[in-house]
């Protein structure tokens, strides 16, 4: 592996590897990828893997356009870097569906017309499906406050709030 250097205080060189390698199971399948240290797991799907359903919005982590689940929990993939997640289980937008069969929560966006541009919907979605294996929001007011983190410019949410509520009657705390 071909290192590059950075001077530390004391002037020493540092070695900086070029590239890591990291092995993730992405939608079921093991993958094993050989990335810069710094790129993050978004980069990483969209640019190495070509999982483009996983959107990049404000790349701070304060849109939730990015977000995944990682071992079925929900974080937003702009603020991870990938090499952090070595050995995980990560699942996209295209990771939900099974076979030729809608995730309940694809078809609950449809059924309720729950987006408009559909940039922030993959987000929201895969947010959707952490909550509901969360198991903690049992109102509309507790599905509001825990999906505050995933905006929608288009402004959504009454059909995006009932779409997770029609899902989250057929999935029974399932992701």
């Amino acid at each position: 592996m071909a290192q590059s250097s950075s001077a530390h205080r004391s002037g020493a060189p540092i070695p900086i590897p070029d590239k890591l390698s990291v092995q993730i199971r992405i939608n079921g399948v093991e993958t094993t990828l050989n990335i810069a240290p710094w790129t993050t797991l978004l980069d990483a799907l969209r640019d190495h893997l070509d999982l483009t359903g996983t959107k990049k919005g404000c790349d701070h982590g304060q849109c939730g356009a990015c977000t995944v689940l990682v071992d079925g929990r929900r974080i937003n993939s702009c603020l991870v870097l990938a090499v952090m997640k070595d050995g995980a289980s990560i699942t996209t937008i295209e990771g939900l569906a099974m076979k030729d069969r809608l995730h309940p929560l694809q078809q609950a966006f449809i059924d309720h017309d729950a987006f408009q541009c559909g940039y922030c919907t993959p987000g929201q979605i895969c947010s959707a499906a952490g909550l509901i294996a969360e198991g903690k929001a049992k109102s509309v007011d507790e599905i509001r406050e825990l999906m505050s983190g995933n905006i929608c410019r288009c402004g959504a949410y009454p059909n995006i709030v009932a779409a997770i509520q029609q899902a989250m009657g057929q999935m029974d705390g399932k992701p």
